[in-house]
């Protein structure tokens, strides 16, 4: 068989799962690291139940995901994992999904790798919306389950810091409402609606534009430069502000798309 034969049949295989997101289809995307539990627990050994240092090894492979050839409007972080949301022009790669999911979970697992210093892993995914209001209701999701996930992990840390193994700590809180959690909490001296917000509602990414001076070469003139940066959110709005803000970062790319 000739090799552009042989090219021709194997590629078939390889393409066979290819699929692809249609026009008009807004994109997220969902990393997870893979085994971080014991990655930050016991190899690496953060403080539990939230760590900066890894919160900012998060955000900083956020923005790297921003900044690596596709068109991301806003990132956002929350306990080990991170969403992005695409520009709904976006066609890199003829939009398939084998290689997003694949692209993505290398960059990520290559930047957090590196500047942790260890070998770590990601996984991905996309979801495919058909409308702003779904896009919307995404990213309340994932702000709530990051909201849940607080609660959840300030009291079984807090039980664990107080003499209870895994097994026990687990069975305290089994069944327990929000209410009674947020008291449990309060005999430990701990208010948590006082807690820091990125720890409650995780870190949201978007860019900003702004104003660089610089000096026209020719005329030597102080002129301005209009340039965009990323801005980090480290206190991020809740409920329906969230959802407003969400709206207000994709609606320039609908209007000019």
């Amino acid at each position: 068989m000739r090799f552009d034969e042989l090219d021709k049949q194997m590629r078939s295989f390889e393409t066979s799962a290819d699929f692809c997101v249609p026009p008009g289809m807004f994109m997220v995307a969902r990393l997870d690291g893979r085994s971080f539990t014991r990655l930050t627990k016991d190899v690496c050994q953060f403080e539990a139940p939230f760590d900066e240092r890894f919160r900012d090894l998060m955000v900083s492979t956020t923005e790297s995901l921003m900044t690596c050839g596709f068109r991301v409007l806003y990132g956002y972080t929350e306990s080990d994992e991170i969403s992005l949301l695409f520009d709904p022009t976006e066609q890199l790669f003829g939009r398939k999904l084998r290689k997003y999911n694949s692209t993505l979970a290398g960059e990520a697992s290559a930047r957090f790798s590196l500047s942790l210093g260890r070998p770590a892993c990601f996984d991905c995914r996309i979801s495919q919306l058909p409308t702003v209001e779904l896009v919307v209701d995404y990213f309340r999701w994932r702000n709530e389950d990051a909201a849940r996930n607080s609660l959840n992990s300030w009291c079984y840390w807090t039980l664990r810091k107080d003499g209870l193994d895994e097994e026990q700590a687990t069975q305290r809180l089994l069944g327990e409402s929000a209410g009674r959690k947020r008291e449990l909490l309060s005999r430990y001296g701990i208010n948590f609606d006082a807690l820091p917000s990125w720890q409650k509602r995780g870190v949201g990414l978007y860019w900003e534009a702004y104003d660089k001076p610089s000096v026209n070469p020719i005329t030597n003139q102080v002129v301005s430069a209009r340039r965009r940066r990323i801005c980090t959110d480290f206190d991020l709005p809740t409920k329906s502000e969230y959802g407003q803000l969400v709206r207000s970062i994709l609606s320039p790319s609908i209007t000019t798309g």
